[in-house]
């Protein structure tokens, strides 16, 4: 017999942004805020519910519902991949104009973070979530590997897209590695120019790219902290006649951190204050849009 609602998890999923386009010819001139569906699905392919966490700011936002309450009321969060980290959330300037990224959707994105953590309830990140947690505790990223890693391979194809791959090695002894016994290499999707360079402080490499070395999955190893994980690939990208690595897994990970964390007190505790009270910056930087 299906589980009633009462007893499913509550999972949120962040945002995606299409800025106001005047020249539109649907929803002309307003923002839109959506996920993709691969991502929902996978997440319910659990049994967990899945609610899409809307940014509160903005030229139309009303009432005192805040990012606080989301965290407060749902059982995790799922950080979605799409557009690039703007290089000033981790104190760069963007090498070219076309890698400027999406600056009102990080300010939102760390304040999911943010909100989350500080309720501590568990986080995953998809891609460039996976960025975002990085650059969130401190950490920096490659504005684009194939320009500033000498030897790089691709690790986006165009054309490809979803079914572009490479091998990961595993980390022996990391939760990785215990989640996939006896498995040190595997294959997975590619799908990002961008990557992590310098790993923010508390969290550990679980997974590196084959032969290139960029991290692929990262786990905060923090005592007293909530659950955070991360893998550059998209697990809910995956084809029934595809070699790369087992998504469910990953999924059963969180979902039962998420489960442990109902019964847990809030951790109510971020060192790093992510990155600046982005909450604050968040407004501010919606404002300047009107």
């Amino acid at each position: 017999m299906s589980p009633p609602a009462s007893r499913r998890l509550k999972i949120g999923l962040s945002a995606c942004f299409s800025h106001a386009d005047p020249s539109r010819p649907l929803f002309t001139g307003k923002t839109l805020q959506y996920v993709e569906q691969s991502i929902a699905h996978w997440i319910m392919s659990s049994g967990a519910m899945v609610v899409m966490v809307p940014c509160p700011m903005g030229e139309t936002a009303r009432g005192d519902v805040t990012l606080a309450h989301y965290a407060q009321w749902l059982d995790g969060v799922v950080m979605h991949g799409g557009a690039d980290v703007w290089p000033g959330s981790y104190g760069e300037e963007p090498l070219r104009p076309e890698w400027l990224g999406d600056r009102v959707r990080d300010l939102y994105d760390l304040a999911v973070v943010e909100a989350f953590s500080q309720a501590g309830k568990p986080i995953f990140g998809v891609c460039r979530g996976l960025q975002l947690i990085n650059v969130a505790f401190g950490g920096t990223l490659y504005q684009d590997i194939l320009t500033q890693v000498p030897g790089a391979q691709m690790h986006r194809n165009a054309t490809t897209y979803d079914r572009h791959q490479h091998d990961i090695h595993i980390v022996k002894g990391s939760r990785l590695a215990q989640l996939y016994p006896n498995t040190y290499m595997a294959r997975v999707n590619s799908i990002h120019h961008q990557g992590i360079k310098d790993v923010a402080p508390g969290f550990e490499v679980e997974a590196w790219s084959v032969p290139d070395h960029i991290p692929e999955a990262i786990y905060r190893r923090a005592p007293g902290q909530s659950y955070i994980a991360a893998t550059q690939w998209h697990p809910e990208f995956h084809h029934p006649d595809s070699p790369i690595i087992d998504s469910s897994v990953l999924l059963g990970d969180f979902l039962t951190a998420c489960q442990r964390a109902k019964f847990q007190p809030a951790v109510g505790h971020s060192p790093f204050r992510i990155r600046d009270r982005a909450a604050r910056l968040l407004r501010r930087a919606l404002l300047r849009r009107r």
